[in-house]
């Protein structure tokens, strides 16, 4: 790098004779990026980066992560303050306005989604045209694409207030549209919204309670999903969040948009595998086996690897499994894990990874998804159901990092390259020669 002045530096990159500066911006946080925006104009040359793993595709003040120091910070909030002090609601309203709400402001924003998650009544005919045993992610993604035909009033992206509206009535009604996917896949009736719950409470009441009986949230429950929706809230740019953005740039509907995030999420590499994490558990069945698979796991000749331990991103420790931990105690102290094999193995499993020496060099710690994977086992949450609500919690993160990118006024729609390695040009030969 070279100080060409007081204010920009720059690098110097050299192909063959040819020599260009670089602009390097600096971030508040994380490493420095070097701006090619120009370098096909000047060179005639593209980068390649598969998977963009070393490229920033925009800038962003929403989400911060340190992978080596384990930090994961909301609008320079920690994860841990957020997740042990304040709610869901409160942390969405961070997200998509930048601070945290006075009272008067929360107590507004609580009132604007509390009021707006009934769903549109002719979109029960529209869950009834699923089959029986549709997956409930398939019902959640074709509902959620379906929304711009219900609710077309709000789907003009230039108007700053149709944005607000799209934001609040996603937020609001995703947990209903989640509910209903559940309930349909398990032929029961559905629960409609209360005004008089909670964010948590209220997915919960309309997952679970039946006609034939009142249904009452147990506290710790409510707590313990609350979490869960606030630790999977956001987490800068992944595959997800990245789609949400790719959809946006070329000036799709906001439903559209968050459907496609939706659609991403499900694949088994990125939502699925708080799902994965478990149906190992499962795999190994008992306690008494936790050694064989242990054994397996360290055998570099095994294909068998550990699902719920270390992250791509976090090289220390996932600051999001601590206080998933927590909750996940909590939760099994209430209901138990007696009668679970899973969970009795996920509780042992736990135990030898956390003393186990091999487990420590390699910074296998169990991860969000590992908690997350138990807690909701043992609400009794299908595996089928986990990427649903994990889609129902990122949402919020979804659509502030689209009402971010939609705001700036320089947004262009996505194009990356490619390197192309097919065949060059050749003539085309008629059917009866060739």
């Amino acid at each position: 790098m070279t100080l060409l002045d007081k204010t920009q530096k720059y690098a110097e990159l050299k192909i063959d004779e040819k020599s260009i500066k670089v602009p390097v911006s600096k971030g508040t946080l994380g490493p420095d990026v070097l701006d090619i925006r120009s370098l096909y104009k000047e060179t005639g040359l593209f980068t390649y980066d598969p998977g963009f793993t070393s490229t920033a595709s925009c800038d962003s003040n929403i989400t911060f992560i340190d992978g080596d120091k384990g930090e994961l910070l909301y609008r320079g909030y920690p994860i841990e303050e957020l997740a042990e002090k304040s709610s869901f609601l409160e942390v969405a309203y961070l997200l998509l306005r930048g601070e945290l709400p006075t009272k008067p402001q929360y107590d507004d924003f609580c009132s604007r989604i509390t009021r707006h998650t009934m769903l549109h009544e002719q979109m029960l005919n529209f869950f009834r045209g699923f089959r029986r045993d549709a997956h409930p992610m398939a019902i959640v993604c074709g509902v959620q694409a379906a929304m711009s035909a219900f609710y077309h009033d709000s789907t003009d992206i230039n108007d700053p207030w149709q944005r607000e509206v799209a934001t609040i009535r996603m937020i609001a009604k995703l947990p209903t549209i989640v509910a209903w996917a559940y309930k349909y896949s398990i032929g029961q009736p559905f629960a409609y919204p209360k005004n008089d719950l909670h964010y948590a409470p209220n997915f919960l009441q309309m997952c679970f309670s039946v006609p034939a009986e009142d249904y009452v949230c147990d506290p710790i429950l409510s707590k313990a999903m609350d979490r869960i929706f606030i630790l999977h809230a956001d987490h800068e740019q992944n595959a997800s969040t990245s789609t949400v953005r790719l959809a946006a740039s070329s000036g799709a509907n906001p439903f559209a948009c968050i459907a496609a995030g939706i659609a991403c999420l499900w694949g088994p590499a990125h939502g699925g595998a708080n799902e994965a994490a478990l149906n190992m558990l499962k795999e190994i069945g008992t306690p008494d086996r936790i050694p064989e698979y242990i054994s397996k796991a360290k055998d570099k000749n095994d294909p068998f690897r550990l699902m719920g331990f270390g992250h791509r991103v976090y090289k220390n420790f996932d600051p999001r499994s601590r206080v998933m931990k927590q909750s996940a105690d909590e939760v099994l102290d209430l209901l138990g894990v007696k009668d679970n094999p899973t969970l009795q193995v996920a509780k042992e499993l736990e135990k030898i990874a956390l003393d186990d020496p091999y487990f420590i060099e390699k910074k296998l710690y169990p991860n969000v998804d590992f908690y997350s994977g138990i807690i909701l086992e043992a609400m009794e949450f299908p595996t089928s159901m986990f990427t649903p609500i994990f889609a129902l919690a990122r949402t919020v993160g979804w659509l502030s990092q689209w009402q971010e990118m939609i705001s700036d006024p320089n947004i262009k729609i996505g194009r990356p390259r490619q390197l192309f390695t097919g065949a060059t040009h050749r003539s085309y030969m008629p059917l009866d020669k060739r």
